[in-house]
C-alpha cells in the first residue's frame, strides 16, 4: 500500500515539455484513482471506499427513515414498514448516484445502468447489516419514531453497515467495479 502510493503514474521526467502534456492528454482528472482502479489487484483508497459507502448510507438512511414513517403513520406491521423501508432505501440509493452520473452528461439509460452497477451489492450487503442489527436490538423493531431506542439503534445499525460495506466497496472499487464505474464520468 505504501509503496503504491508513492509510486509515479505516467510521469515523463526525462521530457521536460511533454510532462505537461502528457498529463491532459490523460483521460480526465480523475485518472489516477482510475489507474488504480484498472489493475486486477488494484487497490482503491480506504477515503475512496468511504465517500462511496457515505454516498450509498445516505440515500438508505433517507429511504429507511421515510419508510418508517410512512409505514408509522399508516399504521403497518414491522414487516410490512420494513419492507417498504428497504425498496425506498434502494430507490434513494440509486437515486443519489443516478444524479452524479447524469450531471455528468450521460443519458438516462447509461447513467441507470452505471447506477445498478455500482451500488446493487453496495446497497444489498447495507440493508443485510442495517436490517440484521435492528432486528438484533431488544426492542428495535417495536420502538416508536418518537423513541430515543428507535434512533439509538437506528443510528448504532447504520454505523455497523458503514463498517462492513466500506471495505466491500474497498475491494470491488480495486477491481474496477462499483463505484469505480462511476468515478469516471465524474471531472
Amino acid at each position: 500500500m505504501e509503496h503504491e502510493a508513492h509510486e509515479p503514474h505516467h510521469h515523463h521526467t526525462g521530457h521536460g515539455g511533454h510532462e505537461h502534456d502528457a498529463r491532459t492528454g490523460h483521460e480526465d482528472r480523475g485518472g489516477h484513482e482510475d489507474g488504480h482502479a484498472g489493475h486486477g489487484g488494484g487497490t482503491a483508497s480506504w477515503s475512496m471506499a468511504a465517500k462511496a459507502t457515505l454516498h450509498c448510507l445516505t440515500g438508505c438512511a433517507i429511504g429507511e427513515v421515510l419508510g418508517m414513517i410512512i409505514g408509522t403513520a399508516l399504521g403497518w406491521g414491522n414487516a410490512p414498514t420494513m419492507i417498504l423501508a428497504i425498496v425506498l432505501a434502494f430507490f434513494f440509493g440509486y437515486a443519489l448516484t443516478l444524479r452524479g452520473v447524469l450531471a455528468a452528461g450521460l443519458d438516462l439509460r447509461s447513467a441507470v445502468r452505471v447506477a445498478l452497477a455500482a451500488d446493487t451489492i453496495s446497497i444489498i450487503v447495507m440493508e443485510i447489516v442495517d436490517n440484521g442489527v435492528l432486528l438484533l436490538v431488544p426492542g428495535a423493531m417495536d420502538a416508536h419514531l418518537d423513541d430515543a431506542l428507535f434512533w439509538g439503534a437506528l443510528a448504532f445499525a447504520f454505523a455497523v453497515a458503514f463498517l462492513v460495506t466500506t471495505p466491500v466497496n474497498k475491494w470491488m472499487i480495486g477491481r474496477g467495479k462499483g463505484h469505480a464505474v462511476v468515478h469516471r464520468y465524474h471531472h
